[in-house]
């Protein structure tokens, strides 16, 4: 498994905006064979500020993802509502090894 964290700095006029595009790019990703699990969080003292937690079967899922039509349609979306150029970092899951997800 590979796991991504994306986060991301929203305009605070963008916020509302910003969630609903996720949400509904995170509604069609899950329904990817490569993604095992695509969380949606927002920081709870700062609601501008957000991670992405994407959790892929292989290293080669994180590339099939950006090639659907919905995140091309959610990374046009909020490009004009970044703050700041969002940032990933990338993890290896280590425990539990096959979280049968």
């Amino acid at each position: 498994m590979l796991v991504v964290h994306v986060h991301v700095h929203v305009k605070p006029e963008y916020i509302e905006a910003f969630r609903q595009a996720t949400i509904e790019n995170a509604t069609h990703s899950i329904q990817e064979p490569g993604i095992a699990r695509f969380d949606v969080v927002q920081q709870s003292d700062d609601p501008a500020r957000f991670v992405l937690v994407e959790v892929y079967r292989t290293p080669t899922d994180p590339g099939r993802h950006k090639e659907t039509a919905h995140y091309a349609r959610w990374r046009d979306a909020v490009a004009p509502m970044m703050a700041a150029p969002r940032t990933s970092v990338k993890y290896a899951n280590i425990f539990p090894e096959d979280a049968g997800w």
